[in-house]
């Protein structure tokens, strides 16, 4: 992958704004096309229209089945596969909706996030509104580095297995990177750790609901309820901590 190389403002190489700007968007274009990045840009913006033109047909037949969805899709967005998969299981959703959602969402977040983090990593493209999410996610995968370094592919795969926070499938890609892993392998070791982890949870927390409801199905679901408020709340406190150092 090249890099768009600008030459320091001067008198004598000074260019005009149109035709600089014309470079870039050239260069970029070029770059989307015939990189790995970009292809895997290209295809996760591809899943992600796909998936949300799914929820806003859903929408129009099926209100209450698409707010629900939506809301997990939000939660596993914003808290992680865990909240996300029990806020699913508290409302009595099967496991193919629940895990079906989850793998469809953290696909799209790898295949989107990944490639802008790379990209801006090589001064391709910069996007304001993403940066601070650049810092914080390069902050994680520069913490873990070291640890996962050790076991090379296995010590990533379990890195993304693992359910705690800032350990999740975006994460563990950015580490990949670094670890200088190729696309390829670093791709399909994530997704495949993204998934095993959310079979696991999936095991587990309708395990977990099916012996509760055995006493009382209001209490499986008051106790999946609990679980997925437990889990936002322990990533919220979490976060605030790192917002006030920062």
């Amino acid at each position: 992958m090249q890099r768009v190389n600008i030459e320091p403002m001067g008198e004598k190489t000074e260019q005009p704004g149109g035709t600089l700007n014309s470079q870039k968007r050239n260069q970029w274009k070029q770059t989307l096309l015939t990189s790995s990045e970009g292809r895997l840009l290209l295809v996760g913006v591809a899943l992600a229209f796909i998936y949300t033109a799914w929820l806003g047909v859903k929408l129009l037949w099926s209100p209450e089945q698409s707010q629900v969805l939506i809301g997990m899709t939000a939660i596993d967005i914003m808290f992680g596969r865990a909240a996300c998969m029990a806020f699913g299981y508290s409302l009595r959703l099967g496991h193919g909706t629940v895990i079906s959602v989850c793998i469809i969402v953290e696909t799209i977040l790898v295949l989107v996030f990944y490639p802008l983090f790379v990209f801006s990593w090589q001064h391709l493209l910069v996007l304001k509104w993403l940066k601070r999410i650049m810092e914080r996610t390069h902050e994680a995968a520069e913490r873990h580095k070291e640890k996962i370094q050790k076991y090379g592919v296995i010590g990533l795969f379990f890195f993304v297995w693992f359910p705690f926070w800032m350990t999740g499938p975006v994460v563990g890609s950015v580490v990949g990177f670094l670890l200088g892993l190729p696309v390829r392998l670093n791709m399909t070791v994530v997704l495949v750790g993204t998934s095993a982890a959310i079979f696991g949870w999936a095991f587990f927390l309708r395990q977990l609901h099916e012996h509760v409801a055995s006493y009382s199905p209001y209490a499986a679901m008051t106790l999946m309820a609990l679980l997925a408020v437990i889990i936002i709340a322990g990533h919220l406190l979490l976060r605030y901590p790192r917002r006030n150092k920062s």
